[in-house]
């Protein structure tokens, strides 16, 4: 039996986490991770990278193409995870290409609100040279709050300022979960409904939105998840079964911008077992030949 661990929900620099590609490959070599997924937010740059250095890395893992779609749901953020995709699939790089257009205006629009608001010196330009080669998401606001003094912390940035529901967020222009699934089917990848616990869903709803998603070709959802109790992987697990879904698992490690997650053991007690990689790499293995 094989007990080396993997991490199928991985984020670099190259979105909004703290670690290149490249360090990553590093770091889960030296935990002994046997697979892993970067799974960067709307954005494959860094894939190319990751890949080229797992190669040069002596017991690197295997890596899996990955993505994290960002969706909309009623308002709500949902996040689909792609996993084996082919990222240089035309379709699927202009549905990224389009998508990134949307959130580049957005930023416009919050830096402005910022500066008119708080008497903020913020400019997508100024967020752009601090992060560099980096999707800006909210967490680069936060870090760039946190290092310019406008808080004490980057959660104080979110709960005060640009969290859901909070005055200076602006909305973008997002796809509804099926399309973010059909696009992953598209691109020959295996879609995973991410951290589902985290929307907060009553039981009835998370049923009735992983029923619409499996219609339109979900084949996965994270079972295994760094805020997960026992209790919580077991429901999730529940889910799988009864709806004929594969499992999934990750930390969601985004490097210093998540201080306390860790690659491949989450806040200390996530396992995600090899035996779902299988399972999963097997999956995709058929797709691909399909």
């Amino acid at each position: 039996m094989n007990i080396s661990p993997v991490d199928l929900h991985v984020h670099s620099n190259r979105s909004d986490g703290t670690y290149t590609p490249s360090e990553l490959v590093k770091y889960a070599a030296e935990k002994g991770l046997k697979a892993m997924a970067l799974t960067d937010h709307d954005c494959v740059d860094g894939l190319d990278e990751i890949r080229e250095a797992a190669e040069k890395t002596e017991n690197a893992p295997e890596i899996v193409n990955g993505v994290e779609l960002s969706t909309d749901l009623d308002g709500k953020d949902i996040h689909i995870v792609g996993l084996f995709i082919d990222y240089n699939n035309k379709e699927f790089r202009d549905y990224l290409k389009n998508f990134l257009s949307s959130r580049e205006e957005r930023n416009e629009r919050m830096c402005r609100a910022l500066r008119d608001g708080l008497n903020m010196d913020i400019s997508y330009e100024k967020l752009k040279s601090a992060y560099p080669d980096s999707v800006i998401t909210r967490a680069h606001y936060a870090r760039f709050m946190l290092d310019h003094g406008y808080v004490k912390s980057m959660n104080e940035a979110f709960d005060r300022w640009i969290g859901d529901g909070k005055p200076y967020l602006i909305s973008r222009d997002k796809v509804p979960p099926e399309e973010g699934v059909r696009i992953i089917r598209k691109a020959k990848g295996i879609p995973v409904l991410a951290h589902p616990l985290l929307y907060k869903y009553s039981k009835q709803n998370l049923e009735k939105l992983i029923i619409s998603l499996k219609e339109a070709g979900l084949l996965g959802i994270e079972s295994r998840y760094t805020t997960h109790a026992p209790a919580d992987t077991r429901y999730v697990k529940s889910l799988a079964e009864k709806f004929g879904l594969l499992e999934s698992g990750g930390s969601d490690f985004h490097g210093t911008n998540k201080k306390d997650v860790d690659l491949a053991t989450g806040y200390g007690r996530l396992y995600v077992p090899y035996k779902l990689f299988e399972a999963l790499k097997k999956c995709a293995g058929q797709i691909r030949s399909s």
